[in-house]
């Protein structure tokens, strides 16, 4: 309740953020766009290169989690992590500057959404682990496998969702 409370007063004695742009009452029409920029296509494409970063640590992450082995590589973990977070930001810049070029305004959600479907990827990266390395015999077993899956995919999109955006954000302001 203290750290609520601290934070409450820190949000109020901070300044207002201010918009990157101008705001006008009557919304500006967008042109038609091409098919690489629709959503779809850039939270497909947006989501492959931050999985890809972590693709092959993941794999021994999983291994200490469910095969009950050591892990004990965490320096070079932190190195992941690094390169996960350049990664979500410099896709999420490029795909919003692409966006912006095409004159479509609305880059807020699509910078979350981009990187976060990485989380898409992680998702179907532990049906597979589940299928080719795990012998998990009852279903309630798989159930909790899937569950914490299901969890650990939305804090992951939730992650590299927030960097994304926040990346887009200074980049719009600078």
């Amino acid at each position: 309740a203290s750290l609520v409370l601290l934070g409450s007063y820190w949000g109020f004695k901070a300044p207002a953020i201010s918009l990157p742009v101008r705001i006008n009452q009557i919304a500006r029409h967008i042109p038609e766009q091409s098919f690489y920029a629709s959503t779809i296509f850039s939270a497909i494409l947006g989501g492959v290169l931050p999985f890809g970063a972590v693709c092959i640590e993941l794999f021994f992450i999983m291994s200490a989690l469910w095969l009950h082995q050591i892990y004990y590589v965490f320096g070079f973990l932190s190195v992941v992590f690094l390169i996960l977070v350049v990664t979500c930001a410099e896709i999420a810049i490029v795909m919003c500057y692409f966006q912006l070029c095409g004159e479509d305004y609305r880059w807020w959600w699509r910078s979350f959404i981009g990187p976060g479907t990485s989380s898409l990827y992680l998702f179907a990266y532990s049906i597979w682990y589940y299928i080719s390395k795990l012998e998990l015999e009852r279903g309630l077993t798989s159930f909790i496998y899937f569950g914490y899956m299901l969890l650990i995919s939305i804090a992951f999109a939730i992650l590299t969702g927030t960097v994304g955006f926040l990346s887009c954000f200074w980049f719009t302001r600078r």
